[in-house]
């Protein structure tokens, strides 16, 4: 068969709804300043579908910053890849000051969160060792763990007694190959908003010798007494060996970093292809991120503000008789009963009738029957906000109950 005609006929699980659903519930343009409220489609919807946890996407300081920096240094600079000609003291500050921040040795910048987890799983191990992951890791974990070239165990979801079994099978298997054991999780998870079990598989390092790896994308920023992140909140951040997390969430931003002790940021350093082969982060970039940093360690309100809408979102869905699973985190997945076109007509009707635009997740993402509404609280919503999307949820849930969705013919 040619490769095109092969592609065409099996589109994949998103591109074979992509005749209806682009444009409107895959590739929507959000437009305006980010904000809680935008415009998508010509009319204002309140949004809760962005990862800008902190509310430093139009922050002032932020705006000026990234503007001063921009007129300063342009885009393009420094050219070449860090390892070449791509160096300076800004990018060498900043993860000076990362490292601190979340209580490491040492810090590497990375250019993109998803390639930099991959290239940091590929640089860690080799053909001898054995990865062990949970099965709801993130697509960048799952893409790392299929380039590696030795045995990797999954297990299930934040299940210590699945994870002691898999750690078993691979002591066995390391005690022959001579490799060592890298274990990898995540600190929050983005679509459930539940917790890595961080202490208890840090615990594990009492009877089994391996290495943990967290990807802490959604608890940087917003976890922890200072937002050093989940490790710090579950006191374990010692525990962590290797610690990760991107610009993109709490930090508004792209851009990411590793952070571990010295000796092993500087074997990444010369070990990562996605950076020695790829043009340095851009000076615009790095000196964004230091005042977003530095707005990170000064203001704590920002995070208090995240967490007063948090509460109130999480506490006023709960006590409306809604299901939001089992998240100790800022995500807020709202569980709902129903098929793809309740899920379809469900989130016309949000977006159309109540100007609540939130992410919709469906089949094979979650179980079948089961419709997921993912709300992202952020510093810059206010309390009216939860209250008007908590009515909406009411109106639109009491419709799905009596199968109103079931019936509705949605338009191309």
């Amino acid at each position: 068969m040619d490769l095109f005609e092969k592609l065409l006929a099996n589109r994949g699980p998103l591109g074979s709804h992509s005749h209806y659903a682009h444009g409107y519930f895959t590739f929507p343009k959000l437009e305006g300043e980010i904000a809680p409220r935008m415009t998508f489609r010509g009319k204002q919807v309140l949004t809760w579908s962005l990862n800008n946890y902190l509310g430093l996407a139009n922050h002032p300081e932020v705006r000026k910053a990234d503007a001063d920096a921009a007129a300063e240094f342009g885009m393009a600079l420094p050219m070449g890849a860090r390892i070449m000609s791509g160096n300076s003291n800004n990018h060498e500050r900043l993860e000076s000051e990362l490292a601190e921040f979340v209580q490491k040795e040492d810090a590497f910048l990375l250019n993109f969160g998803y390639q930099g987890v991959v290239s940091i799983i590929d640089a860690l191990v080799d053909r001898h060792d054995v990865i062990v992951y949970d099965a709801e890791s993130h697509a960048c974990i799952i893409d790392g763990v299929r380039l590696h070239q030795g045995k990797r165990f999954v297990y299930q979801h934040n299940n210590i007694e699945s994870l002691e079994k898999q750690l078993q099978r691979a002591t066995r298997l390391t005690n022959e190959t001579g490799g060592g054991i890298l274990v990898i999780t995540e600190g929050v998870f983005g679509m459930s908003g539940n917790l890595g079990k961080l202490q208890e598989i840090v615990a594990l390092k009492e009877k089994y010798s391996f290495r943990l790896f967290i990807d802490d994308a959604h608890g940087f920023g917003t976890m922890g007494k200072t937002g050093a992140g989940t490790g710090e909140f579950l006191g374990v951040q010692d525990g962590i060996d290797v610690y990760f997390s991107t610009f993109a969430k709490s930090m508004a931003s792209i851009g990411a970093f590793v952070a571990s002790n010295e000796q092993v940021i500087e074997y990444l350093r010369y070990n990562m292809r996605s950076q020695t082969y790829a043009k340095s982060l851009p000076m615009t970039l790095v000196v964004g991120a230091l005042k977003r940093l530095e707005l990170l360690r000064t203001k704590p309100e920002l995070k208090d503000s995240l967490w007063t809408v948090v509460n109130a979102l999480q506490s006023g869905l709960r006590e409306k008789g809604f299901n939001i699973g089992t998240t100790e985190s800022p995500v807020t997945p709202v569980l709902l009963n129903g098929q793809i076109p309740d899920a379809t007509a469900l989130t016309l009707d949000l977006r159309e009738n109540y100007n609540i635009f939130c992410s919709i997740v469906v089949y094979p993402v979650v179980p079948k029957d089961v419709i997921m509404l993912r709300l992202i609280p952020t510093a810059a919503h206010t309390l009216e906000d939860v209250a008007e999307t908590i009515s909406a949820f009411e109106a639109i849930s009491a419709k799905l109950d009596k199968g109103l969705y079931t019936k509705t013919s949605v338009p191309a």
